[in-house]
């Protein structure tokens, strides 16, 4: 598949609105929109709480978004401009046994974005964005384990400090390409023209 991967080294700190920017500028592309989400003793990746969404009868669900006017992130994907939007809901390690029902469910699809770091262990992305932000100490081991195959950082409101996160090379971090944005657009002309031209190399036939 065609895929590009918005990852970052922790919650809520704008990966969704980076997403939903590049859909938004790129939306003649007809996006599918897929947003991963992974639980672990009824924790939600999202942001850390307990929460009701967990799958309960099987160890992974995958459901598709239709109102684009809703609050959740696969409703933004569709009012960005995605053609479709997939939530992937999946209890911790079961990660690669669902990969094949969402290869399934993209397989006719020309473009597919994805808000997700661990997806890289099962698959190799055209072009795999890092989002970070200096300002939150937090560093989740799936953002670590896969930071030296990101094509390039793209820091939220601030410069990047590797000082910031414990354990994080200055190196793996200064070898990169590094496209800063901010709210409320969270995309800049440098940003775009790099992921566009990352994509025309890899454009389907």
């Amino acid at each position: 598949m065609n895929a590009v991967v918005i990852g970052g080294h922790t919650r809520n700190i704008g990966k969704t609105s980076v997403m939903t920017g590049l859909i938004r500028s790129l939306s003649s592309l007809g996006w599918t929109a897929v947003k991963i989400t992974q639980y672990g003793h009824g924790i939600c990746s999202v942001d850390g709480q307990a929460c009701g969404c967990e799958p309960k009868e099987h160890p992974f669900v995958l459901t598709e978004e239709r109102d684009p006017r809703g609050r959740s992130d696969t409703s933004r994907f569709l009012a960005a401009g995605a053609r479709r939007s997939l939530w992937l809901r999946a209890r911790q390690g079961q990660l690669g046994d669902a990969f094949p029902l969402l290869e399934k469910a993209v397989s006719a699809e020309r473009w597919v974005m994805m808000e997700s770091n661990s997806i890289i262990e099962f698959l190799k992305p055209i072009l795999y964005l890092v989002v970070l932000d200096s300002s939150e100490r937090d560093f989740k081991p799936s953002a670590r384990r896969f930071l030296d195959q990101a094509d390039a950082l793209v820091p939220i409101d601030s410069r990047l400090d590797a000082r910031a996160w414990g354990g994080v090379a200055a190196a793996d971090l200064e070898e990169k390409p590094v496209f800063p944005v901010s709210p409320p657009g969270y995309l800049s002309p440098e940003l775009w023209e790099f992921v566009k031209q990352r994509l025309q190399v890899h454009a389907p036939a």
